[in-house]
């Protein structure tokens, strides 16, 4: 299964150039029925706003779709898309609103502007890699908790959970094509005395 990437969730930025004010805003979506409700949300909460410029790209289709809202062409709507599309990210929504402070940026500036505020919106989101993880359960003796805590990190995998009792057991989520790779490395470190169980598999967001 493909692994692609996202925004992580939902990220906000604000930016002001010349007494303008620009608010960008990101959000994860899967269609474009959702990419174009946030749009009209935005619209509708920044209702005295001059601009509201997005731009959204989907996966499934792969569906690019940007809109000016009123900005010269080429200044707003794409250099926003352009973000997303050189990091490389999918699935995503970004409207910019723009209230005008009555001085004049130029082409330069508006392009430099919208862009930047979708970076910075993008930032504040942060990004996440969906692809196939395996949910795994990992018994380990206090004296290698930290070491295993580490091991797990190092693996490009993420302690979910850890609960202490007589040893602790772990929690972890782990790229479902690590899990060999991470069971000799456990055994290795353990002298073979821990044995991780794969509890399920989910394809969702995680680190990038």
């Amino acid at each position: 299964m493909d692994s692609y990437l996202v925004p992580r969730g939902y990220g906000e930025a604000e930016f002001i150039e010349k007494r303008s004010r620009f608010i960008g805003q990101v959000w994860r979506v899967e269609t474009e029925e959702e990419a174009r409700a946030h749009i009209e949300e935005v619209r509708k909460k920044y209702h005295d706003a001059r601009h509201h410029c997005f731009c959204y790209v989907l996966r499934e289709g792969n569906v690019l779709r940007y809109g000016d809202d009123g900005e010269p062409q080429g200044t707003a709507g794409q250099p926003m898309l352009n973000v997303f599309v050189k990091e490389e990210v999918t699935n995503a929504v970004c409207v910019v609103t723009r209230y005008f402070g009555g001085i004049l940026l130029g082409a330069g500036g508006l392009t430099r502007a919208y862009g930047g505020t979708a970076k910075l919106a993008l930032d504040a989101a942060g990004i996440s890699r969906m692809r196939l993880w395996a949910v795994l359960a990992v018994p380990c003796p206090y004296p290698l908790y930290e070491r295993m805590r580490l091991l797990v990190e190092k693996c490009g995998g993420v302690v979910e959970n850890a609960d202490f009792g007589t040893d602790v057991l772990l929690t972890v989520l782990l790229p479902a094509e690590d899990v060999d790779g991470f069971q000799e490395k456990v055994t290795e470190l353990s002298a073979g005395t821990v044995e991780v169980l794969v509890e399920e598999e989910r394809f969702q967001p995680g680190p990038p």
